[in-house]
């Protein structure tokens, strides 16, 4: 492997996931909205929690593919029109997530890898795509254990797109002054090997144990390399 600069981790499912919660939150709208609904006394129909389910899917870049992202503020604002409620919207939407109840799990090797590869030198980045409609600061407070191991966080958020859009790439790479050849891409999912052949960098695939629960058998998305957890990527490095 080339001499490597940066090295850029998803999160989700490569260095920590949420306990019990499936790939796709589309199940968990409609309970989701009725617990708003309850705990804000709305006083929202069946009919009013169906349409906002409806509007919520069709924001779901799962359902309807996308690369640009959307403001929660815009999403929520849309769901609620229907509403006729004075409650603000950045309550709605705390209240939405809060109904999760997410327990964030931090991989036991994924802080011990990210201090050998500072101690290495490297700058470490974080590239995440944050779940639909949800706020940047609720994101960063599930992952915060990781958060000071990084030199550099961006966001589907704050970069305005999601992946494979190479975007958020280009922005990491002029933050360092990187070339993509001096940069290494790492994630679980297809979107994470796209995003680096579309900048130009390598890519490492991680499958962890929850991977073929998420993706089936298949793991051959054109990656340049295929790890099992982060002991293995630190062996690929020289």
């Amino acid at each position: 492997m080339q001499k490597i600069k940066v090295i850029v981790f998803d999160l989700g499912c490569t260095l920590m996931e949420y306990k019990g919660m499936h790939l796709s939150w589309v199940s968990y709208y409609k309970d989701s909205f009725d617990y708003v609904n309850r705990k804000l006394s709305l006083g929202l129909s069946e009919e009013q929690i169906d349409a906002s389910i409806e509007i919520y899917k069709n924001y779901n870049p799962r359902i309807k593919p996308r690369e640009a992202e959307i403001a929660p503020e815009k999403i929520f604002a849309d769901i609620t029109s229907g509403w006729n409620t004075d409650v603000p919207l950045k309550t709605v939407i705390d209240t939405f997530f809060e109904s999760l109840n997410l327990e964030p799990i931090i991989y036991e090797d994924s802080i011990p890898a990210l201090k050998q590869l500072r101690g290495k030198g490297l700058k470490i980045a974080a590239l995440t795509d944050v779940a639909t409609g949800m706020p940047d600061e609720i994101h960063k407070n599930y992952v915060a254990p990781l958060l000071p191991y990084f030199d550099l966080y961006v966001s589907s958020l704050s970069c305005g797109f999601k992946k494979p859009n190479p975007k958020g790439l280009e922005d990491i790479a002029r933050h360092f002054n990187a070339k993509p050849e001096e940069m290494l891409m790492v994630g679980d999912d297809r979107r994470d090997v796209e995003v680096a052949r579309r900048f130009g960098c390598k890519s490492v695939l991680i499958k962890r144990e929850s991977f073929a629960q998420n993706h089936g058998e298949n793991f051959e998305f054109g990656q340049d390399y295929t790890v099992t957890n982060l002991e293995e990527l630190l062996n690929l490095l020289p």
